[in-house]
């Protein structure tokens, strides 16, 4: 797979890579990536501090307070003339709304697995994720391997193989996560939108289910929005804030560094999320589970260098 194909596929969590306009890293660029990759490291802590609320709820304001964020910040870059022409295109609303769904999947299995005590699972998703990604290129793109990443993905499997023959079953919330992800990923490649963009139609496009689902909560006194626990109504508030920011803090960093900085730089996220299950939330890790991640960590290495080497017989 050439840096090219690969810059679409090397993403952090619920973000779409912008197009890369420069081949050179810069101070305020990896400011803007590092500030994002950290934020989206703490959000277990969010994440968690919202379990008592259904994770559909959570989705949904999250949605709902991401439209004012992202209007606000589409208005300050004057990039919204593009966004009305996506809206007249048909094509574009199709593949919108196949990529809206994903991500909306991806979020909820995300807060469940936070909330449900199986973030470690989480962060071996997100780990998985960019192999798996170089795995739909090279299957429906045709695009070519290189002998390490061949290597690394079928480490990959051979861990996720472990995992289930140990405990008896599928690593589902890690497999949930890293198949949504990936597809979402492979279908935003063909979607002609900047990130900021096409974050702002999906959202567009998810906005009245999220309306009517909060509506029905609110109707009906299950819901946690404007209730007598004031605290839950500004959790839910936040949900736009933890949700936007960190999406158009990277989207504006990833302009301005390396493919290969990139590359490296999205392991953050996922390792503070490991850290964060084991030190934090306590959640027990056994040593085939342990044996898997190390097993996942020596394929990204395998991936990585590989991806460093590219970078540099390009002359990147």
């Amino acid at each position: 797979m050439d840096l090219a194909s690969q810059a679409q596929y090397l993403m952090p969590m619920e973000t779409p890579v912008p197009p890369l306009v420069k081949n050179e890293d810069s101070l305020r660029g990896f400011g803007f990536a590092l500030s994002a990759y950290l934020l989206w490291g703490f959000l277990p802590i969010y994440m968690k501090t919202v379990a008592h609320i259904s994770p559909a709820e959570v989705i949904s304001h999250r949605i709902l307070w991401s439209m004012p964020i992202a209007g606000a910040i589409l208005m300050y870059l004057g990039t919204a003339r593009e966004l009305m022409t996506a809206l007249r295109s048909p094509r574009m609303l199709a593949m919108a709304s196949m990529t809206a769904g994903l991500i909306s999947i991806n979020w909820g299995i995300y807060v469940w697995a936070i909330g449900s005590g199986h973030a470690l699972d989480a962060a071996l998703g997100y780990y998985i994720n960019p192999l798996f990604s170089v795995f739909l290129g090279a299957t429906f793109l045709r695009e070519k391997l290189a002998r390490a990443q061949i290597i690394a993905i079928a480490i990959a499997v051979i861990a996720v193989i472990v995992m289930t023959v140990a405990s008896g079953k599928l690593p589902v919330v890690a497999l949930g996560l890293t198949v949504t992800w990936g597809f979402y990923a492979y279908l935003k490649k063909s979607l002609p939108l900047a990130a900021n963009e096409g974050f702002m139609l999906e959202i567009i496009l998810l906005l009245p289910f999220a309306l009517l689902y909060i509506l029905y909560l609110s109707l009906s006194g299950q819901g946690h929005f404007l209730t007598g626990i004031g605290w839950d109504t500004t959790l839910l508030m936040s949900a736009g804030l933890v949700t936007a920011i960190p999406l158009m803090l990277y989207a504006n960093g990833a302009k301005l560094l390396k493919l290969s900085t990139i590359g490296i730089m999205q392991y953050i996220a996922p390792t503070m999320i490991f850290l964060t299950a084991v030190f934090v939330f306590d959640e027990p890790i056994s040593l085939v589970k342990l044996l898997a991640f190390a097993m996942i960590w020596f394929a990204l290495a395998i991936y990585t260098s590989s991806l460093i080497h590219q970078a540099r017989s390009a002359g990147k």
